[in-house]
């Protein structure tokens, strides 16, 4: 079975993603149909063009396919039912309140503005890490939106494009120091301002800064752990994905740890964070619906 997670990763969508377990691109059923239409005709085209062959099955998810017929439809109808009875009482754990099918939710994070106002308008670029700085900027301030945005990812990315904000460059690294050095030879002597949490995880800033780039960070909110008056038992062999380092240290206020669970890291930083004797399965992709993907796969 072919990978495509190259071919898809290239693409930068905002409303498909890409499982290459199933092998098909899954469509993001949170969105209206005329807000995924532009990317579902780039996305045929573009399997089009590469002779990759594929068809629309009842889910309208797009399955890459060597045949097209009513044998081959009837075949992925019955996979898709079989997946689904096979996932859908898994106990897959999220620590948000975000849903993604087959995932169940411990929400353990709050975000907290720290700020009512914020001036950029002596910021050539403004650089975005997490979906919560966009929406904590957006809460106290409109001004951003005509500014170029650099986002770490097309997660971030939709955020921004959401909000109506001006996105200028999407990373292809994913993670904090990687995509600091992207940003080099685009933000040279440039004023930037990073907006995101108080307490920073990666280099970035120091990166930037040490490369002819004039690097502002403007903490915007402050994530705090859910504090639950009981300690949280989980089913055993459960799988916990972690987004961000944070997740770590409040799962482990507000869960009892088992030696029956797998941990899935969303990202080689967040796996940097865990204690020595968890040893985290890190997701490719870094979303929360590729680690899903992941989870659902594992034995």
């Amino acid at each position: 079975m072919q990978d495509l997670t190259k071919f898809f990763n290239d693409l930068k969508l905002f409303y498909y993603e890409y499982d290459k377990y199933q092998n098909k691109f899954i469509k993001d059923k949170n969105y209206k149909k005329d807000e995924i239409y532009l990317e579902f005709i780039k996305l045929t085209y573009q399997l089009s063009k590469n002779n990759i062959q594929f068809f629309i099955d009842e889910n309208k998810d797009i399955v890459i396919s060597k045949k097209d017929n009513i044998i081959q439809h009837f075949k992925q109808r019955v996979k898709n039912f079989n997946y689904h009875i096979r996932n859908k009482n898994k106990n897959i754990y999220i620590l948000s309140d975000k849903y993604i099918k087959y995932a169940k939710n411990i929400p353990l994070i709050n975000t907290v503005p720290l700020l009512k106002s914020v001036d950029l308008e002596k910021y050539d670029a403004i650089i975005f890490t997490s979906k919560n700085g966009v929406k904590h900027l957006d809460n106290i301030d409109n001004s951003w939106k005509k500014i170029p945005s650099y986002a770490i990812s097309t997660q971030t990315a939709k955020e921004i494009k959401q909000k109506n904000g001006y996105i200028k460059f999407i990373g292809e690294k994913k993670h904090g120091d990687e995509f600091a050095q992207e940003l080099i030879p685009k933000l040279k002597n440039k004023k930037v301002a990073y907006i995101g949490a108080k307490k920073i995880v990666s280099n970035l800033i120091d990166i930037l800064n040490k490369n002819s780039i004039s690097c502002d960070h403007i903490s915007i909110y402050e994530t705090i752990c859910v504090d639950y008056e009981e300690k949280i038992d989980l089913p055993k062999d459960s799988i916990i994905i972690f987004s961000s380092p944070s997740t770590i240290k409040c799962f482990l206020e507000n869960v009892n740890w088992c030696k029956s669970f797998r941990a899935i890291s969303i990202g080689d930083t967040t796996k940097k964070y865990f204690p020595k004797d968890i040893k985290p399965i890190v997701s490719a992709n870094t979303t929360l619906q590729s680690c899903v993907q992941l989870a659902l796969s594992l034995k």
